[in-house]
Order: structure tokens, then sequence, then C-alpha cells
């Protein structure tokens, strides 16, 4: 990942929220993946972004995913699930996990996701320190600390840019202003960073979703799309269902299905069937 965001280009990063998402997402070659708290939360507790997941519920879905992945993860490690004790249990734990880089974040516990309201942040030295204990905890300087602040929501932009800076010189590898509320508070952040900035696309969120030369034009690096998968699954999901409950059955059917042909290509039923063949017990 360090290597990647040293070269040109916008990094583009899609979320993914449980196996299937994961390996489907991990075919296409992309630079890096985002494992989005959002849907991770939704997917494997079906309960609200807001602090309910443990460290141990967290960890557990990082290992599962960058286990399997090819390609590198990024994952949320929302305030660290804690103090600074619990900050650098976290890196170290995420880190031996699999994931290539961590986002922490400067909410008050428990935190909210960050394109829903009521969000508090921290004060700005507490977020600091953690900052440093996730800079020294990390293995491998290689491992990256993305640093973002939720401060635009509650206290300005100029607030939040403040802080920006604050944890680029405590050592943040990536910058991360949330929810910026419009092209020119996207701009402004882009002329006041100077490390690595990561956008975050949330379809129906608090910003505007900008294409992919806008967002490079403007000087983000990365740009993370946390619940687009999500969003387009469950709708799917919801016609499916729809119609069962309506007709009774699937035939005749709108939703564009994947063909299951294709899904058991993905979930690695190949190599099952290759394993049983050589080792059939009945030759």
């Amino acid at each position: 990942m360090r290597e990647r965001l040293s070269q040109p280009g916008l990094v583009t990063a899609p979320g993914v929220y449980d196996m299937v998402s994961l390996r489907l997402a991990d075919t296409f070659g992309f630079d890096a993946l985002y494992m989005t708290g959002f849907g991770t939360v939704a997917s494997h507790l079906g309960l609200p972004d807001a602090g309910l997941a443990t460290y141990s519920d967290m960890v557990g879905r990082v290992k599962a995913m960058a286990g399997m992945a090819r390609t590198p993860l990024i994952a949320d490690g929302d305030t660290g699930y804690g103090g600074l004790l619990n900050v650098r249990h976290t890196v170290q734990g995420y880190e031996a996990a699999g994931a290539q880089a961590i986002q922490l974040e400067d909410q008050e516990y428990p935190k909210k996701c960050g394109h829903t309201p009521g969000r508090r942040v921290i004060p700005m030295e507490d977020m600091v320190r953690k900052i440093r204990v996730a800079v020294e905890s990390r293995q491998s300087p290689d491992f990256l600390i993305i640093a973002r602040t939720d401060a635009r929501s509650s206290l300005g932009l100029d607030e939040a840019l403040r802080r920006a800076e604050a944890y680029a010189r405590a050592g943040a590898d990536i910058l991360f202003v949330e929810s910026p509320e419009s092209e020119e508070e996207m701009r402004q952040i882009g002329r006041s960073v100077d490390k690595p900035l990561l956008a975050n696309m949330v379809e129906g969120g608090r910003t505007p979703v900008l294409t992919h030369e806008e967002l490079q034009a403007i000087g983000y690096k990365l740009a993370i799309f946390p619940v687009t998968a999500l969003l387009a699954a469950t709708q799917a999901m919801k016609q499916v269902y729809t119609q069962l409950q309506r007709q009774g059955s699937s035939a005749a059917g709108s939703t564009a299905l994947m063909p299951f042909a294709e899904l058991t290509q993905l979930m690695g039923f190949e190599d099952v069937w290759a394993f049983e063949r050589q080792y059939a017990e009945t030759p």
C-alpha cells in the first residue's frame, strides 16, 4: 500500500463487508479493498454501526478477509476500541491479522457512522496521543495509519483542518477529513493537506460523490466506496424477496442474477471437485 500511494494516480478502494463481497472484489485487480465498518457490523452482527461491535468482533473479520484476499486490505478500526492501551492492542492485532492499513477516528465512544447525525469528537490532544501510540505500536512502517476526524459536522471545517494538521504531525500516514458537505469544502481540504488524503464516497451521505477525475484533480490519493456494493446487493435482495412474497416463486423474475455456475466458481467449488477426483475413496 505504501509503495502504491507513492505512485501517481488515485487509488480506488471498493467496500467489502462479508466473505462473498471480499472474494468477488478480489478478482478485479483493485489496488486496495476497504473493510467497511458499517457493512461489516451490519452483515456480521445485524446491528447499526454505532459502537456496538467489539475489537474481538472486528479483528476476527479482518483476519478472515485479509487471509483470503490477494489485494491489500484497509480495515476500519473505529476509535481503537478504548484508551491508549486499547489502541496499541488494536493496531498490533489488525497488523497481525493481515491488514495493510488501519483507520482510526477521533469520535467519542460509542462512535457512530460518519454520515449519520449526533457525532461528537474527543479533544484534539487525546487523538494526537492515540495516533502517536498507533505509530509506535506497529511492527512494520509499511503498516499504514489512517487518521480520521469527524469534527466537520459538529465543530466546523476549520477545526477539522486544524485537527488533520495535528494528526499529520503526530505521524499519521493518510488523513481522512470526514463528511465535507460540498465540492468547495473538498477543494479546501485538498489545498490544506500535504499528506495522502482519503475521500469517503457514500451514496446518499453528506458528501457529494465525485468522479475519479474530479477527486484526483482536487488532490485526493485514496477514494473509498464503503457501502456502494452493499446498497446494490441489498436493493437486489429486496426485489427478490418482494417477488417471492407476492408470487411464491422466482419464475419470470426481473432481478439480474449471477449464474449459479459462476457463483460456485467464485466460491471455490472447482478446487473441491478437483480434490475429490484426485482422492476419490472409490476408484
